[in-house]
């Protein structure tokens, strides 16, 4: 596990992000053949996953926690609203808060420790300093709800969903690093009614078999899948609440810049029921990535210049694509022509 200083990665402004080559290897690559189509791409979160992978815990913590952190501090100090927990969920959100200080002193004990004794408790946060004792149940032990405590303290963005009637509902969630939705718009949305702007699945019936699929997640059989997007700028918030700050980023993508300024935005989702409430605790765990950096894996440039030029264009719209895509392509293509010129002088040079 490796951690930045707080004041080193700035997810806005002059955007200082940064991935080191260790973050670049373990990143996320989400495109497992040259096309890409939606599908119910769930698979068992099966634990623990490859030493060192996003998937080796429960709960990814990497070298960017410290400034994202920040991040969502910044947010949250700007739009109070990014937290909100109905009051049927208060119970969901102690179960949650059990849950994550649970795994996160179990997978990372050199960075955080969790102690119960029946219901009194003691939580430590080394990274930030952070001692808490406190009464499990009791909202009056804690500086702040729950949710609002422990989702301060995780990477990633957080929605507990409450199922009922064959259905799961939106009702509670710590989210400050989306890719253009809304806590505030969706809250108490059903599992349909929030994927409505979705193109392509709903014809070809993918979120039917999701939703039947997730109403039957049961407790100790978590599931996961990767999503993805490309965002300008290493920025982690891009919601319609903030959209007149990066919404024209989209038209300053040149075949010069793409490379330094475009970024792949994936998520690893995350779908775990909780053991007492019952809620479905829906993790999205953002992961960055320059295309510079990215390409630094001849494999995976090859692979991204096949997928994007295979894209349905319902897609590129839906992803916010259109208007900088082909600066990209470019970008990518002259890249790939480079890899194939220097491949080709090497060969030659050796004969």
């Amino acid at each position: 596990m490796q951690f930045s200083p707080r004041d080193d990665q700035a997810f806005h402004g002059l955007f200082t992000f940064k991935n080191s080559d260790h973050a670049i290897q373990r990143f996320p690559f989400p495109f497992p053949e040259d096309e890409y189509r939606y599908s119910v791409n769930i698979e068992p979160h099966t634990l623990p996953g490859k030493p060192g992978s996003i998937t080796e815990h429960m709960l990814d913590i990497d070298e960017h926690y410290l400034s994202e952190i920040a991040e969502r501090e910044r947010v949250l100090a700007k739009d109070p609203r990014r937290c909100l927990v109905m009051p049927h969920m208060q119970p969901a959100a102690w179960d949650f808060l059990e849950f994550v200080m649970t795994h996160y002193a179990r997978d990372y004990p050199e960075a955080f420790s969790f102690e119960r004794d029946g219901d009194d408790c003691v939580w430590r946060n080394h990274l930030l300093g952070l001692e808490q004792a406190f009464c499990m149940g009791d909202d009056a032990s804690l500086p702040l709800p729950p949710l609002d405590y422990i989702g301060r303290q995780m990477q990633g963005d957080i929605a507990l969903l409450d199922q009922r009637d064959g259905d799961l509902f939106m009702d509670a969630g710590m989210i400050t690093c989306p890719a253009d939705w809304s806590l505030a718009f969706d809250a108490g949305m059903s599992f349909k009614q929030w994927h409505g702007p979705v193109p392509l699945a709903h014809e070809m019936g993918v979120f039917d078999r999701a939703l039947k699929y997730l109403c039957a997640i049961q407790v100790g059989g978590p599931v996961r899948r990767l999503n993805w997007t490309m965002t300008i700028h290493p920025r982690m918030d891009s919601s319609p609440e903030t959209y007149a700050e990066w919404g024209s980023d989209r038209t300053t993508i040149t075949p010069e810049n793409a490379g330094r300024d475009v970024h792949l935005r994936v998520e690893l989702q995350t779908l775990v029921r909780m053991p007492l409430s019952h809620a479905l605790f829906f993790g999205i765990r953002t992961y960055l990535i320059s295309l510079e950096d990215l390409c630094t894996n001849p494999v995976w440039q090859t692979r991204l210049l096949k997928v994007l030029k295979t894209l349905p264009a319902e897609l590129i719209d839906y992803k916010g694509l259109t208007r900088y895509l082909p600066s990209v392509l470019e970008w990518l293509e002259v890249r790939e022509a480079s890899v194939a010129t220097n491949t080709e002088a090497t060969a030659q040079a050796a004969v």
